[in-house]
Order: structure tokens, then sequence, then C-alpha cells
């Protein structure tokens, strides 16, 4: 089961957890080919976690990794709504300036 859903306006709304037990595959091999086409249409997407029920380092990872695949997409990637667990992790993990936050 997927733990995002994508809107037509380029937003990514997050919802449940972002685990290493939910996480197997990156960010944009999970988007069917409609998907793809509709962010890089948009030219950016933003991950809303405001529906986040937990984060782990796995979660950091992929939303790096997403961040990182937006990129090479042409896509502006940004998040949104963080909870503030995952910006104390981001902190400590010393990754908190490779996420770019609304």
């Amino acid at each position: 089961m997927r733990t995002f859903t994508i809107e037509n306006n380029g937003d990514i709304v997050i919802t449940g957890h972002l685990d290493r037990d939910n996480l197997t595959k990156n960010w944009w091999e999970c988007l069917t080919n409609t998907e793809q086409r509709t962010l890089i249409e948009q030219k950016n997407g933003c991950f809303d976690l405001a529906n986040a029920q937990r984060v782990d380092s796995a979660g950091l990872a992929w939303l790096i990794n997403a961040i990182r695949d937006g990129k090479r997409q042409g896509i502006s990637v940004t998040l949104a709504n963080l909870p503030e667990k995952l910006l104390q992790l981001a902190k400590i993990s010393d990754v908190d300036g490779f996420l770019s936050v609304e």
C-alpha cells in the first residue's frame, strides 16, 4: 500500500508511516506514468506531511532521495508541514540543509 497520493497540482500528500516497514522503493519508481507526467508538467511537487503519523530515518532518507530524483527529472521538490520529530532527526543527522522546507 502506498503512503502517498499525487494531486493534480503536484502536491504529494503523505498519510500513515514513512518508515523502514513501509518503504520498499524510491519515490519516483512508485509513480505511475501518468503521475510522472503530471509532476513533470507542473515542474514542482510539494510533499505535505501534515498527515504523516511516523517518519523514521528510512523515511528521511526516502524524502532526501525524492528530492534528488525530482531534480533529475527537472522537478523542484519541497516539503511542507514537517513533524517536529522529523526536523529534529534531520538536524541530528546533519541533513537538514538538504531539505527544501516551505
